[in-house]
């Protein structure tokens, strides 16, 4: 019999890992440039950087000072220009926000008061403590912003502010193009890992026709053979939508790429580079990624597709947390934690392809599919219905597997993240699919 002691301590241990991994991120992103580059906004689409780091803050004391502790409120009069539903990201940079200083005080002074709660939390007793899903609830969120960071790092302009080493070459991927993933029922989604959020939930079964899925995510090669056939200006491989906002946007390529006479570059944190034409290709919208699959005569995946490529085990017929089983991630799985600034090339960690062979399900680039961000059957809001609720509809296309930005403690073969499909400056790209029989 486990010892509930010795599971507690896994849990605080884990907890107070997670938290202070997440909390180092955060000083980078925030310390690497100067109080004028944190307190601008560097594109409409974006928060001022100081914004991100209050909010993590505020967020924090709310969910385990207050919820958790019952403690009274620090900085009770902030609480509302943190309030991501109240103020839209046009108008943070005109809020009386914490200056920079006071951003780093006020988080600091939350987070010292977090870890004392956390030294003598409860994980039994509600649903919010249970298994301390509610510590790491705050480390996704946390680390969620932390990609949002590192993505208004790479829409500003100035020099380079962050390195990082760059992926380990690898020869030339010679596999199968595509893998075939049988036809018939799945669980898809959990209910028993224990930080997973609600959209994640419940497990349920799935049925899926059999398809065959690429092996690899889309390259860079691969995309511009597309834009130099004249995808872009062809209305045959895009939806009336996509269209009209290729039109709209004067949308020629993937953002942060420019023609230079007959090569094409790409700005990537504050540099210029040749494009990679190994890499999976990223910064594309949805729409991008639906015309080029109609283009290569394929589509995009359902997210269920999409899972059972990731997840199902044929040998034992069940689905693992991750692709290569149900270990936490490595270094030799996936490209995760902003451990580079960069997709590895396609082909990379065979240690982390799927039973049936896929790679790179997990990190490197976040994987449009074709699917509407809808809740799954029995689904309940919790602990708040902004996190996934109030964004469930047509509106938003689901995208899976994370990316070189996101952190292992808010990336699973479950996690679903959703965005318009006009997005480009988040780390997505995508792979194809098509139907058995087709």
């Amino acid at each position: 019999m486990t010892d509930p002691a010795l599971d507690a301590e896994v849990l605080r241990e884990r907890a107070v890992a997670s938290l202070l991994t997440a909390r180092e991120r955060t000083a980078l992103l925030t310390g690497c440039v100067d109080e004028p580059d944190l307190t601008a906004q560097h594109s409409p689409l974006m928060s001022p950087l100081v914004w991100d780091l209050a909010h993590i803050g505020n967020q924090e004391e709310q969910w385990l000072l207050r919820a958790v502790a019952g403690q009274e409120a620090i900085r009770p009069e902030i609480d509302s220009l943190y309030d991501a539903f109240e103020h839209p990201r046009t108008e943070r940079p005109k809020l009386p926000l914490l200056s920079p200083d006071e951003a780093r005080r006020y988080t600091a002074d939350v987070r010292g008061r977090a870890l004392d709660v956390l030294e003598n939390a409860s994980f039994h007793g509600t649903r919010l403590t249970e298994a301390g899903f509610v510590f790491g609830m705050i480390a996704q969120h946390e680390q969620q912003h932390d990609e949002t960071m590192l993505i208004t790092h790479q829409l500003r302009r100035g020099p380079r502010a962050l390195t990082a080493p760059d992926p380990e070459p690898v020869p030339p991927f010679t596999g199968p193009s595509e893998v075939l993933v049988p036809g018939g029922p799945f669980t898809m989604g959990t209910s028993t890992e224990p930080w997973a959020l609600d959209n994640e939930r419940p497990a349920h079964r799935r049925e899926v026709p059999p398809f065959f899925i690429d092996t690899t995510p889309v390259t860079n090669a691969a995309y511009l053979a597309f834009v130099e056939d004249g995808g872009y200006d062809d209305p045959r491989w895009w939806t009336a939508e996509g269209w009209a906002h290729v039109r709209r946007a004067s949308l020629t390529a993937p953002l942060f790429w420019r023609r230079e006479g007959r090569q094409w570059l790409r700005r990537r944190f504050g540099a210029t580079e040749v494009v990679p034409p190994d890499e999976p290709v990223l910064h594309v919208c949805w729409y991008e990624a639906d015309a080029y699959a109609r283009w290569a005569g394929r589509r995009l995946p359902t997210e269920a597709e999409w899972e059972k490529a990731a997840r199902y085990d044929p040998a034992g017929d069940r689905s693992r947390r991750y692709p290569w089983g149900d270990a936490e991630p490595g270094p030799e799985h996936a490209n995760l934690g902003q451990r580079h600034l960069r997709p590895a090339p396609a082909g990379s960690y065979p240690a982390g392809a799927s039973p049936l062979g896929v790679r790179q399900l997990i990190g490197d680039v976040w994987e449009w599919t074709a699917s509407d961000f809808l809740p799954y059957p029995g689904f309940r809001a919790f602990p708040y219905r902004e996190y996934s609720e109030v964004f469930f509809g047509s509106g938003y296309k689901v995208l899976r597997g994370g990316s070189f930005a996101v952190d292992p403690v808010a990336c699973r073969g479950t996690f679903r993240n959703w965005d318009y499909p006009i997005r480009r400056q988040i780390f997505s790209g995508f792979r194809t699919a098509r139907s058995a029989d087709a």
